[in-house]
């Protein structure tokens, strides 16, 4: 079976999805997801499964999946803190969720768990759209887990010529590494201890820790660090404008946050769902809408 293979023309009567995360009361995922299946013509009922707010640890994390899977999910999206954890329970990855380690979106088909990364496109997306003609040259990412190892590959991908990783944690920097020196050359990729060093020799920063986001609230570098010469991408969109989107903005940085990033890629988990196309201005306008007035 082919793991990037939509789903077959019979479709189901209802679309039962969920988000797996911790403290994601504030996703639109349900918004975005419920309105573009009612657009076309489809029942869709997008659930919440918020970690914190159930009490549940990590380890309830296969007896969920089992429990989708009994009810009859089409499948479940997946945030941080488990967008690596999640692996061991599943059957297959498509080859970029391998490449990638990381896994966003995950689908039950005959029986078997198919994890996909959408993360990754849905970033570059959103890049490539805000942050047009910026130089990629040289780069710091701060952060390496889930949402980072799906940012890194994608912006070598893309094109950056060296990226430089930062994550507290140094583990899991010394592990997006290897895992990205598997289809990149070592001369793209560093690993930096001193941040600040690193963005003074960087052309933009990009920004892949729950670091701003609602229940994690600060800035994860000295704003100081910042010149106007340099372009901040935040993967984080609750708030739509962390505090540290704002902040570079005052200092003269173009700073995006990761309002596109999470349409683009709930757009292309949609059609991994239903085999469907998803209409992106459409979705875009929800969550914009859904941003001034939350549902």
């Amino acid at each position: 079976m082919n793991a990037n293979a939509p789903l077959a023309a019979s479709r189901p009567a209802l679309y039962l999805l969920a988000l797996l995360g911790k403290d994601i009361q504030g996703s639109l995922s349900p918004q975005l997801y419920e309105h573009e299946a009612r657009r076309q013509g489809l029942r869709c009922s997008y659930q919440l499964l918020d970690f914190a707010q159930r009490g549940w640890e990590a380890e309830a994390l296969p007896n969920v999946l089992r429990s989708l899977e009994t009810l009859g999910f089409t499948g479940c999206n997946v945030t941080h803190p488990f967008k690596q954890q999640i692996i061991p329970y599943l059957d297959q990855l498509s080859p970029q969720a391998s490449a990638i380690g990381a896994v966003n979106t995950v689908l039950f088909r005959h029986g078997q768990r198919i994890g996909h990364n959408t993360d990754c496109p849905g970033f570059i997306s959103h890049f490539r759209r805000n942050l047009p003609g910026v130089n990629i040259e040289r780069v710091l990412q701060i952060g390496a887990g889930g949402a980072g190892s799906a940012s890194a590959y994608g912006l070598l991908e893309y094109g950056v010529k060296h990226l430089a990783l930062y994550d507290r944690d140094t583990a899991r920097s010394e592990a997006l590494y290897q895992q990205l020196l598997l289809h990149f050359g070592s001369d793209r990729i560093s690993i930096t201890h001193h941040p600040q060093q690193a963005l003074a020799n960087s052309n933009g920063l990009v920004q892949a820790t729950p670091i701003g986001m609602s229940g994690h609230p600060g800035i994860p570098i000295n704003i100081d660090w910042l010149t106007p010469q340099h372009w901040v991408a935040d993967v984080i969109y609750v708030p739509r404008e962390t505090e540290l989107v704002l902040r570079a903005r005052a200092k003269g940085c173009q700073a995006i946050g990761g309002d596109g990033m999470v349409v683009f890629q709930a757009a292309q988990a949609f059609e991994l769902y239903t085999g469907l196309p998803a209409d992106r201005e459409h979705m875009l306008a929800i969550f914009q809408q859904a941003c001034v007035t939350p549902a």
